[in-house]
């Protein structure tokens, strides 16, 4: 064969090559685009900005072939109407946490944060390794959704108040802004608990409506301008020791999906999961700083205070044990779990980190 032949019929395979890639390209990488209700407000670059992580990651990684549009709490449906947006099939897709539709289904709480559970680091252990996002994800399949976890605050702070807690008799008539689970257990101690959206809290704050309310942690918190309305500003959050932030998906759609869309999804998630807690972790300490600085009365909750929640967290477990196998089922794996990462984290991490404070606080860090 000759060189001119050689090179002619080199220069068809390669067109051949071409035509045949394409359609095959095209059939794993389809143009699909999503829409994405988030529960929170665009001013939250942390929280509401998990949504938008994931809605990148599957965009670079398709070469804009897979686009999900976010939208920010209220611009399709109320913040706490996100989860059902999705199930219904108005929009595909949502990033919110699942405990806002606790009042459905007390097991809704479960996978989001519940009291005296686990920190972010031990509930992120028990959902990728101890089978808890399978567990939730067969209540989901009830409710036409499928979910993964896509982001953690950490634990949370206790809220702002108005006056100063001290006492658990202190809580009696309290109207507080308590998302999920914990407005149950605190509605036992005499608060009146109230479900309100992030975006408004501080409205519900000035005008007296309320007289607490907790959202997420010092950066968050600060950005909402509640400790210019109610300065006692406590701690911890014992009802979100770990709080996921979910994006769950119609099951239906996500189903439709080829594979490796499905994949990358779910990798997606993992990475926004990941993403979140560290930044959290990155901005907290330095708005802790600046809201003491501006006036805000950083306090504990008593020991007192702690105990009669946690007495009574373990007074409405029971109950809930005793009606809802599901949820039962679900807590008792946490439980489980829980009861050995405090085994586990109370020798080298809890021993690691308590002489590092002490250096901290000694001025030598």
């Amino acid at each position: 064969m000759d060189r001119r032949s050689f090179m002619t019929r080199a220069g068809l395979g390669a067109v051949a090559a071409s035509t045949l890639a394409a359609p095959a390209l095209a059939q794993t990488m389809p143009k699909i685009n999503w829409r994405m209700t988030s529960s929170f407000p665009k001013s939250l670059d942390t929280i509401y900005g998990g949504g938008e992580t994931i809605a990148k990651y599957v965009s670079e990684a398709t070469d804009g072939n897979f686009q999900i549009q976010v939208f920010a709490a209220g611009e399709i449906v109320p913040g706490l109407q996100a989860a059902d947006a999705a199930s219904t099939g108005t929009v595909e897709a949502c990033h919110t946490v699942s405990y806002y539709y606790w009042g459905k289904d007390p097991v809704w709480a479960l996978a989001a944060a519940v009291p005296f559970a686990l920190n972010a680091r031990g509930h992120n252990a028990w959902q990728y390794h101890g089978g808890g996002i399978d567990l939730f994800n067969e209540f989901l399949a009830t409710q036409g959704l499928i979910g993964f976890p896509g982001g953690n605050t950490g634990v949370q702070m206790g809220g702002w108040f108005r006056k100063e807690i001290k006492t658990v008799a202190d809580l009696q008539g309290l109207k507080m802004r308590v998302g999920g689970f914990a407005g149950k257990v605190m509605q036992t101690l005499g608060v009146v608990p109230q479900q309100i959206a992030g975006g408004d809290i501080y409205p519900a704050l000035e005008k007296g409506t309320i007289d607490a309310a907790e959202w997420v942690g010092p950066y968050d918190d600060e950005k909402l301008g509640f400790f210019k309305v109610a300065p006692y500003y406590y701690y911890p959050g014992w009802w979100e020791g770990g709080p996921t932030v979910h994006a769950m998906f119609n099951k239906a759609a996500f189903d439709a999906l080829p594979k490796s869309y499905q994949a990358l999804l779910r990798t997606a998630c993992h990475a926004a999961d990941a993403n979140m807690l560290q930044k959290y972790d990155y901005l907290n300490p330095a708005a802790i700083k600046r809201l003491v600085v501006a006036g805000a009365k950083l306090s504990p909750f008593t020991g007192e205070v702690l105990s009669a929640c946690f007495d009574a967290s373990n007074t409405v477990y029971a109950e809930m044990e005793a009606t809802n196998p599901t949820f039962k089922k679900i807590w008792g794996s946490i439980k489980a779990f829980r009861s050995e990462f405090y085994l586990n984290a109370q020798i080298a991490e809890y021993n690691y980190d308590t002489f590092m404070m002490i250096q901290q606080r000694n001025g030598k860090l």
